[in-house]
């Protein structure tokens, strides 16, 4: 079973559908309706943390669950959750070259079979201001940047199964999204 953590993003149940066409079960549990022992006592095969408003830092236990989680099972992180996990592995949040609510990028991948059957350059839907700094000394591998500002779009660990996507795989304006979860389904 996986654990769909829900970070109050307006959009959760789109993503929570993505996730459940993969094939799997896919349970949602709000960030501050749960604990970590409680997920623990849960044996989730996978997490997803997913967006929201704010920071990581007050996302409810999005933090706690990534230290507990992040070298046991496959962590995705989408929007505020891959800047957790960015976080958490100690690159830094900083400020946007400018606010992406509600815009779409075309991105740039290197490659990695979480893009499997995707074009190297593709659209994606963004909605944040905030950006991880850069990501040497993190364990954390640059998967993909956006062509127009160069943000990191998305990442993986170079030891853990944690990866992170800066876009919204769940929204209309990234055709690909469906298509990156159901290949994020069979990694790991």
């Amino acid at each position: 079973m996986w654990i769909l953590l829900d970070n109050y993003d307006s959009f959760t149940y789109i993503l929570h559908h993505y996730l459940l066409q993969t094939g799997n079960e896919c349970i949602v549990y709000r960030n501050d309706e749960i604990t970590v022992d409680q997920l623990k006592a849960l044996q989730p095969s996978r997490l997803i943390i997913s967006p929201g408003p704010e920071t990581p830092l007050q996302a409810g236990i999005t933090m706690d669950a990534i230290a507990h989680f992040h070298n046991r099972i496959p962590v995705l992180g989408v929007c505020l959750g891959h800047q957790g996990l960015g976080m958490f592995f100690g690159a830094q949040l900083q400020h946007a070259p400018s606010p992406m609510h509600g815009k779409t990028s075309e991105v740039q991948h290197y490659s990695h079979p979480l893009f499997n059957n995707i074009n190297n350059i593709f659209t994606v839907m963004r909605y944040h201001s905030l950006t991880l700094g850069d990501l040497d000394g993190t364990g954390l591998i640059p998967l993909a940047h956006s062509t127009d500002d160069k943000c990191i779009m998305a990442l993986a660990h170079e030891k853990y199964p944690c990866i992170g996507i800066q876009f919204h795989p769940e929204s209309i304006g990234t055709p690909e999204g469906l298509q990156l979860l159901k290949n994020w389904a069979k990694l790991f």
